[in-house]
């Protein structure tokens, strides 16, 4: 097998998913990709001071700076694209804003009419550890926000909300190293596309970014003829994860809930009543995300907890 290199350049970079931006690489499937991204801004420099503008890879930015696409080899729609994480590594800065938009949640929270709060960090991938300029210390736990496929319908389609099919701004905290995102292939190659770093972030990215920083990620694709459930899904350390995205969170956690259950039904002989009675007692529900114009839920089901 074969490993490749891509880092971010103007002719490595996109800002929009779209089925039509020609990849710029291809690779076998098994093979290696190393993958350097820009934090999500597409920042080719760290923050000076709180909120300052630096020069950006895409001046006037539609969406999250990914690099990409790749193409897999024999990856075609019906098929599965399998992106493993060997290992995540975040750049030596990054940044968190929160408040400064006037919406219901900034609105609940007393901040619609308050500037835009800015935390910067100095990252340290030897200590694990993270520092801003208020000196509060947290742990790192990085992983890549944004792991996705272009939809399949023509045209450019923004890289905000996540896709039930192609994945995308998922900005699932469990997706670290060694975890493995099962992504439906929506156009022939795949087209994957990989940025969004995070150094950091809780369940919910409750301010709407979390530890926004550069990354490397270093990861082995595949494509497999199907899969156990729809949708998009993963294997983590935490556990096995399903996912649900939509407008309301009753829908994506039916949506993530209804996957889990028939994952339950494959791996345990079961009837489906007798699945959602197992989810009841060892599947954890969790909001993965409330900060992308569509809500995500996720639902874990962790090691050994069925035997």
């Amino acid at each position: 097998m074969t490993t490749h290199r891509l880092d971010p350049t103007p002719a490595t970079t996109t800002d929009v998913f779209s089925r039509d931006t020609p990849p710029v690489l291809t690779v076998d499937p098994g093979d290696t990709v190393v993958v350097s991204a820009l934090d999500a801004h597409g920042n080719l420099e760290p923050h000076r001071v709180p909120g300052d503008d630096r020069p950006k890879m895409f001046p006037s930015r539609r969406g999250h700076c990914l690099t990409g696409p790749i193409a897999v080899r024999g990856a075609e729609p019906g098929t599965v694209l399998a992106v493993h994480l060997k290992s995540v590594r975040p750049g030596d800065w990054g940044w968190t804003v929160a408040g400064g938009k006037d919406n219901w949640l900034t609105r609940r929270l007393g901040l619609a009419d308050e500037p835009p709060t800015w935390l910067l960090w100095e990252l340290d991938s030897e200590s694990g550890t993270a520092r801003n300029q208020l000196g509060h210390t947290v742990r790192l736990s990085p992983f890549p926000g944004v792991v996705g496929l272009p939809p399949a319908e023509p045209g450019e389609h923004s890289t905000i909300p996540p896709r039930t099919e192609g994945g995308g701004n998922i900005d699932c905290r469990e997706l670290v190293a060694g975890s493995t995102l099962y992504l439906p292939v929506t156009v022939p190659g795949a087209h994957l596309l990989l940025g969004d770093g995070h150094a950091a972030q809780g369940d919910g990215e409750a301010g709407g970014t979390a530890i926004e920083c550069p990354m490397t990620v270093e990861v082995v694709l595949d494509v497999l003829p199907s899969a156990p459930v729809p949708g998009c899904h993963a294997e983590t350390p935490a556990g096995r994860i399903t996912f649900g995205f939509a407008e309301h969170l009753d829908d994506a956690m039916a949506d993530a809930l209804a996957a889990m259950v028939t994952w339950l039904q494959a791996s345990h002989g079961l009837a489906r009543g007798a699945a959602l009675a197992l989810a009841s007692a060892v599947v954890d529900l969790r909001v993965t995300q409330v900060a992308n114009r569509t809500w995500g839920v996720h639902a874990v089901l962790p090691p050994g907890a069925v035997r």
